[in-house]
């Protein structure tokens, strides 16, 4: 199996689809975003076109008012790629979303479940103290994990705290106690991405298509379809910054470097995070930018039996 990861932007789906076109593949997609239905345009899904060219998987799994976490998300994709492989189809990953990766490779640190009231609890919290504050609590009960979380991720800050609340441990000693041993798959990580002030112009880009092909619209469509800003689909990278433009809180003049500017600290962190995997649990071959050479370079990892399980 093939994985093929990196930063938003960078081209790793195009590439993945090109793959998967030359060596009799499907998609499943390694995407915290894109699990959402009715999030299309904020969340670069595959269109129509080339979903038709590729099976792709693991898209739309619940609704925009829904989570799923990433132990949910791994148990879906076990199935997927024991349905893509009874079809003797190759099973290519490709996405941004790290901690998946591992999660579905490695397997994670097993964590009680959080009440629903303690969720609820902490969600209200940072509604009214906003996510500078959360952050810091944060780092006093867990440096480990607010380290490698924003100061404006909200999700992820709301996790960790009630993960906190309700177990009295930091979520960082968790994953910490896990051993990470044989890996769940024989799969060879593959990271893409071109140099940075590359991804930058084209994370620019994409976010004015995005506002050009509607996404303001698509976010007026939800909420006047009576989906609560609040809802966890509408905190995904973007989607918060044009709720709040719709609610007068940011200007159309400076959405798209605002939303460009999110989307460029998400990068940062995702290399940060793909970087150090080679550290860590699962090696990682950096492809370089180019996508010609890159495609070469997964071919031939195919050939010498990245279909191996």
């Amino acid at each position: 199996m093939l994985a093929v990861v990196g930063p938003t932007a960078a081209g790793k789906s195009a590439l993945a689809l090109r793959l998967a076109e030359a060596l009799g593949g499907e998609i499943l997609t390694v995407d915290s975003a894109q699990v959402h239905r009715g999030l299309d345009i904020g969340t670069a899904k595959p269109s129509a076109d080339e979903r038709a060219r590729v099976p792709h998987h693991l898209l739309d799994l619940v609704g925009p008012d829904q989570r799923l976490d990433a132990a949910a998300w791994a148990s879906r994709a076990d199935r997927a790629i024991a349905e893509v492989r009874a079809r003797g189809r190759l099973p290519i990953l490709c996405g941004g979303t790290g901690l998946w990766v591992r999660a579905l490779l490695q397997g994670l640190s097993p964590i009680p479940e959080v009440p629903d009231a303690v969720r609820a609890e902490v969600a209200a919290e940072l509604e009214a103290r906003g996510p500078q504050a959360m952050h810091a609590e944060l780092a006093r009960v867990d440096p480990a994990v607010a380290a490698r979380v924003a100061p404006a991720d909200r999700q992820r800050i709301a996790r960790a705290l009630a993960v906190h609340r309700a177990t009295g441990r930091a979520l960082g000693e968790f994953q910490a106690d896990h051993g990470f041993g044989a890996p769940r798959y024989a799969a060879q990580v593959y990271g893409f991405w071109p140099e940075r002030e590359v991804l930058h112009r084209r994370i620019d880009r994409r976010v004015g298509e995005m506002l050009a092909r509607g996404w303001v619209a698509e976010v007026e469509a939800l909420l006047a379809g009576g989906l609560d800003p609040a809802a966890p689909g509408l905190q995904i990278l973007g989607y918060r910054d044009v709720v709040e433009h719709l609610q007068g809180r940011v200007p159309a003049s400076g959405l798209a470097a605002r939303i460009a500017g999110s989307h460029r600290r998400y990068a940062r962190r995702q290399l940060t995070w793909f970087r150090g995997i080679g550290q860590r649990e699962h090696g990682l071959e950096q492809l370089g930018g180019d996508p010609d050479d890159a495609l070469v370079t997964l071919r031939r990892a195919a050939a010498q039996g990245a279909r191996t399980p």
